[in-house]
């Protein structure tokens, strides 16, 4: 049996798999809010050892009752990190733990633990997502030799990762580009930076693009456009504000919310332009986390795409390159499975 595990600043995925050689559906699976643990070695306590549930049965009926379930034998583990991962050791970036792959290893009997970057775990996740499992943003024209590929991902944070294809599959390249500064590509952009900048000395990419970059590209429209509507402010207040904002921007429900999808959007497809071009990633570009999908209809309209390929003499190259959403939302989790089953078997 393996574990894998896709560790983000909101939630924690856990999955048990009987993975040998090709994707399987996992054994037991389970998600845990992450700020609700002091460090993910008590989710895998948890985890690994559930408790009891209670029974009704009498006293002598629950002496016939089978014995506790033991913890699983676990062959290898591989987790991803929300965080740079450095010797399999990673501080996560949103939560205030420490993640050891040695001290796992030790701590729960696993002969192999790897961990990975996030967006390294979604990249290997890509290489065996199903056909119906991304959605099509462009079609594009790769070409027929094959040379590298690029993933970015918007969620409670914003990561980036590149893949090369070494002659037999792709290999995923972990970065931390979705902390690069921000640069804007428009007047209103400016605007955005300079309001931003009141409040952080270093404004990257990640703090317009994910759900709290939601929030501010709102913030900013509400405090220079001074166009919210009460009713808006109120659920805001009660609420998750990214999605309460988004909802109301793809039901057309305020204009400021409208407005706040067009600029998240157009920032989105230059980033993500940016990305193909560092990577001359001509193979594809793939948009994962957890904002595209729920965000799908809008990123069809148009101008994720016009931003994309907005790159002066290299807007046909661009246009060229296929972009595909990633619609099956544990990808990092299959990712993080691929790589653990790997392990198991020594070619990892």
């Amino acid at each position: 049996m393996i574990l894998a595990g896709d560790i983000g600043g909101t939630k924690t995925n856990l999955a048990l798999y009987d993975w040998k050689t090709e994707r399987v559906e996992p054994a037991r699976e389970e998600s845990y809010a992450s700020a609700d643990y002091a460090s993910l070695e008590d989710i895998l306590e948890e985890f690994l050892n559930p408790a009891p549930e209670p029974s009704d049965k009498k006293d002598d009926e629950a002496q016939d009752a089978p014995a506790e379930q033991e913890p699983p034998i676990l062959d290898a583990a591989c987790f991803g990190i929300a965080g740079p991962v450095i010797e399999n050791t990673s501080k996560t970036t949103n939560l205030p733990w420490v993640v050891d792959g040695a001290a796992l290893s030790k701590r729960f009997t696993i002969p192999h633990v790897r961990l990975l970057n996030d967006l390294e775990a979604t990249a290997y996740g890509m290489l065996v997502l199903r056909p119906d499992e991304a959605d099509v943003l462009n079609a594009g024209t790769p070409p027929k030799t094959k040379g590298a590929m690029a993933l970015i991902a918007a969620g409670t944070g914003l990561g980036e990762a590149m893949l090369f294809w070494d002659g037999k599959t792709y290999k995923p390249m972990p970065s931390e580009g979705g902390h690069s500064s921000f640069a804007p590509t428009s007047d209103l952009e400016i605007d955005l930076l300079r309001y931003l900048r009141t409040q952080y000395t270093h404004v990257s990419y990640e703090r317009v693009l994910s759900g709290m970059g939601l929030h501010a590209i709102y913030e900013f429209l509400r405090d220079t456009k001074k166009n919210e509507p009460t009713w808006l402010a109120e659920k805001i207040k009660v609420g998750d504000p990214a999605a309460i904002i988004a909802e109301a921007g793809l039901k057309k429900q305020a204009e400021i919310a409208i407005q706040a999808l067009d600029l998240f959007a157009t920032i989105y497809g230059a980033e993500a332009g940016n990305l193909a071009l560092k990577a001359m990633a001509l193979d594809a570009v793939y948009v994962g986390g957890g904002i595209a999908p729920r965000l799908l209809a809008k990123l069809k309209d148009g101008m994720f795409m016009k931003a994309f390929a907005d790159k002066g003499r290299y807007k046909k190259l661009l246009a060229g390159i296929p972009v595909r959403v990633i619609t099956n939302p544990k990808a990092a989790l299959l990712g993080a499975a691929s790589i653990a089953a790997q392990l198991r078997k020594g070619s990892a």
